[in-house]
């Protein structure tokens, strides 16, 4: 991922140096394991351990070597080896390439999610506390971009809780589903690695062992946390264009923070532009179309090929750092989230009461007029309201098959905005199990 997206503390996560580091965790924890059935001798593990250092010249040194064998894995050998003497020999020992890449990419993704799954724990903070802030701002809802029926702010910030909830779930699940190693050999069946080595390894790396490997672990678990990564983007992408469409000049109902000295636009001095927004609709596609590349890596020749290693080392870092990215700049976004209640109050009134034409319906159901007739009253008294600019209350209280149901207190009663929302805490308990 471009610097211009990459947040330091998940930047660092995919740097070079940390994979490494990581490579060299499960190497050790191997010859760790090699010591306990006594293959390693304790003198040559404590050799081992203290020679062995990943920084900037063990880099240096790998990528010499690299330039030279083609071979990441085998240059890294050679870098670490080289440091250790003739008990660099007992390094690897019986492994292959994939059971240290594979064991070490698992332990990456478990890093990269502890941090995606605490980025979303702060969105739901401020969600919730928008929703109880927001639960009588009263705000037009809509279907199709059309007038529908009264909402709340909160209540739509409920539903992004909602849906964000499920995020942390479904990352928490595939946290769970990515914390698998192998140390299983060339082909899965531990030709030159008795299974008390993996299981004593991964037992150390906090790990659990794939059932049924083969060189690699199976790539559908590394789809399945694309795909959590690709949902969560794809709601951000939904809250988004809400706000997107909200702050149109037009409609102007809530704004993304404009801080001090911003500028918006280069020709145009007024504007205030929702560009946070829109670069979290943008970088949702991004990470989107990467899943596409996770699921086509699932689908591998035999006992494995390399065809998903060189996309994977493209899809997983730069997903992970996107949508860390937009999650914090949409929590950006909530914290300080303009409102703007007087053009809500404004919107609502442009289409002159018809939103209580559902009201008015029920309500002449209620008191006895066929239904189908009753639908073609209030729509004719409806489309009068709106080709005559009446309000619709003033054309229903002239129009006589529905007073001779409905009485002006009636009506009166019915067209409250509040009558829509009389069941809002019963959805806020649904949502957050207490009304606090």
């Amino acid at each position: 991922m471009i610097k211009r997206y990459t947040r330091k503390e998940i930047g660092e996560v995919w740097s070079d140096l940390n994979k490494f580091r990581k490579w060299w965790e499960v190497e050790l924890a191997v010859c760790k394991a090699w010591n306990t059935l006594g293959k390693i001798p304790d003198d040559a593990l404590k050799d081992i351990e203290q020679k062995v250092v990943i920084d900037e010249n063990t880099l240096d040194k790998i990528n010499e070597y690299e330039r030279t064998y083609k071979h990441d894995v085998l240059a890294f050998i050679s870098a670490v080896s080289g440091q250790v003497g003739e008990n660099g020999r007992y390094i690897h020992l019986g492994l292959t390439s994939s059971d240290v890449i594979d064991t070490a990419l698992a332990l990456l993704m478990r890093e990269a999610i502890d941090i995606l799954l605490g980025d979303v724990e702060r969105i739901l903070e401020v969600l919730k506390e928008l929703s109880f802030k927001h639960k009588k701002t009263l705000m037009m809802g809509r279907t199709h971009g059309v007038h529908a029926e009264p909402i709340t702010l909160g209540l739509k910030f409920a539903v992004w809780y909602d849906e964000m909830r499920r995020n942390y779930e479904r990352l928490e699940k595939a946290k769970e589903r990515v914390s698998y190693g192998k140390i299983s050999g060339a082909v899965g069946t531990y030709s030159n690695i008795p299974p008390e080595v993996e299981r004593l390894t991964l037992e150390s790396l906090g790990l659990k062992s794939e059932p049924a490997s083969t060189q690699v672990v199976h790539r559908d678990r590394h789809a399945e946390f694309m795909s959590a990564m690709a949902i969560t983007a794809s709601s951000l992408d939904k809250f988004a264009t809400e706000i997107r469409h909200l702050q149109r000049t037009e409609v102007l109902e809530v704004q993304e923070p404009f801080t001090k000295g911003q500028r918006g636009s280069s020709a145009m001095p007024h504007k205030k532009n929702p560009i946070h927004s829109e670069r979290i609709c943008g970088l949702a596609r991004v990470i989107r179309s990467n899943l596409i590349t996770a699921l086509e890596n699932i689908a591998l020749w035999h006992e494995r090929d390399i065809s998903h290693s060189s996309a994977e080392r493209v899809v997983l870092p730069d997903s992970s750092i996107a949508l860390d990215y937009i999650l914090n700049l949409f929590h950006g976004i909530l914290k300080d989230i303009v409102v703007n209640e007087r053009n809500m109050q404004r919107n609502m009134e442009l289409s002159k009461g018809l939103f209580f034409s559902s009201k008015v319906l029920v309500a002449l159901t209620e008191k006895g007029m066929n239904r189908d007739r009753a639908y073609d009253v209030v729509q004719r008294c409806a489309m009068e309201s709106w080709n005559s600019d009446k309000s619709f209350k003033e054309v229903l209280l002239k129009d006589k098959e529905v007073t001779s149901f409905l009485s002006a207190e009636e009506l009166e009663g019915i067209m409250n905005p509040w009558e829509f929302l009389k069941n809002i805490d019963y959805v806020y308990k649904k949502v957050f199990g207490s009304l606090e």
